[in-house]
């Protein structure tokens, strides 16, 4: 079983009071258990852990017995959710596991000791036990001198680790993001050989990943061993090819990513995209246009397979060409702007590439004056006339109905209508016209 058995957004939490109960009442029925994997790592580094996971010689039947609260989450695997307390706590039975054949799932599991169980962990920051009644740690892998110099190795062979499960080049950066550490040595030239292996994996495994590596503060250190391992270029393969494009992002698209707050997946997913679409261009404005932005939106679809909300914030985030045209936007199109719900994270993409120079940062600025204009009242007031209001007015629905629903609505936003007599009268003239 690969090393995300129980994917981490969907994983459920156990304290460290319930998981120590847990282990003690294994203890008390003569078996090993230990705290482990990701739990003692972050206690190392000094981050709370969000969970407690324990990991115990007792066979899989036998937790279920000393325990009245259980689920089989992956039997086979000898993982076991205990339910106890306000938790659910994970545990697994040292296990060792057989050649992997798909890059994901080990053809066979057999029940074996701690060491070796943790001889076949991913990297060695995550390959720790730690016994909370001896309060020490139990390291077969060289976790804690990795975690002590900042280092990030596979445990063995690294080549055997990413052949084994091909997500774990992912997971790597995540991990080196996420705790500052350095990718090291053979596990560096591994992911950079590998990389090509990540059209194997499917593409919601990859989302997860990006999911949990680009919203947070961390992201440039991400966005930069993505690009210095190769994997941008396997992770966009769907996008048309382009000798523009470059193995990293571009330069901005770090600064947009760097401002020191959490921002939504769809804004991040957006800025690094259009990044690497933009590669060594000169002019990136032709970027912005809604038949490029489609383009880039359904290479995302196909490589990650994200949502339709998230492939609306990608499009939403990135279709700026009626703004950023030669042209000036009506007030109408700015209000609409800003009426969608993707517009807040739009309005800081704008400001970064405004601020690097990838587009005219006079326009930029005026456009930020007009926003705060216009959000000093409500962009997005209830139509003056609908549908059903044309009807009365004897008009038939079909192609012209949006037409003049939009042509009022532009002229409500603007004030140039501003009753209802008014608005009905315009849409009138524009049915005529």
């Amino acid at each position: 079983m690969s090393d995300d058995a129980i994917s981490p957004s969907a994983k459920p939490k156990g304290t460290r009071d319930d998981a120590l109960t847990v282990l003690k009442r294994l203890r008390d029925n003569r078996h090993v258990a230990y705290f482990a994997g990701g739990c003692v790592r972050d206690m190392l580094l000094g981050i709370e852990p969000k969970d407690y996971d324990v990991a115990t010689d007792a066979p899989p039947e036998k937790v279920r017995r000393l325990f009245s609260n259980t689920q089989a989450v992956g039997a086979a695997f000898g993982v076991i959710l205990v339910r106890l307390g306000g938790s659910q706590i994970e545990v697994a039975t040292f296990r060792k596991e057989g050649a992997y054949l798909d890059g994901r799932h080990p053809s066979e599991v057999r029940f074996t000791t701690a060491e070796e169980d943790a001889k076949r962990r991913d990297f060695t920051i995550n390959g720790l036990f730690f016994d909370p009644l001896e309060n020490k740690v139990i390291d077969y892998v060289g976790g804690e001198r990795d975690l002590k110099y900042k280092w990030l190795r596979a445990i063995g062979d690294a080549n055997k680790r990413f052949e084994e499960d091909h997500l774990r080049m992912l997971r790597a950066v995540r991990f080196a993001a996420r705790f500052g550490l350095e990718i090291k040595g053979e596990t560096a030239t591994a992911i950079a050989s590998h990389r090509e292996q990540l059209k194997r994996i499917s593409p919601e495994r990859i989302a997860g990943e990006l999911r949990l590596m680009l919203p947070p503060p961390t992201r440039p250190v991400a966005c930069r061993e993505l690009g210095r391992f190769g994997l941008l270029p396997v992770i966009f393969r769907h996008l048309p090819e382009d000798s523009t494009k470059p193995t990293n992002p571009r330069a901005f698209i770090v600064e947009l990513l760097a401002a020191g707050e959490t921002i939504s997946f769809g804004l991040a997913l957006a800025a690094l995209a259009f990044s690497y679409r933009a590669g060594r261009r000169e002019d990136v404005a032709p970027l912005f246009a809604r038949e490029e932005v489609q383009t880039t939106v359904k290479a995302c679809r196909t490589a990650l397979k994200i949502s339709n909300e998230e492939a609306e914030w990608v499009a939403g985030c990135t279709e700026l060409d009626k703004l950023l045209g030669n042209e000036k936007p009506t007030v109408a199109i700015m209000k609409r702007f800003l009426a969608q719900p993707f517009s807040s994270d739009a309005r800081k993409f704008l400001r970064v590439i405004g601020e690097r120079g990838e587009t005219a940062a006079d326009r930029v600025n005026w456009l930020e004056q007009q926003f705060a204009d216009f959000c000093k009242d409500n962009v997005a007031p209830e139509p003056l006339v609908t549908g059903d209001d044309l009807v009365a007015q004897g008009l038939k629905p079909g192609r012209l109905f949006k037409r003049v629903l939009d042509a009022v609505y532009d002229a409500q936003l603007e004030d140039r209508v501003k009753t209802k007599d008014e608005a009905l009268r315009f849409a009138l003239e524009v049915a005529k016209g």
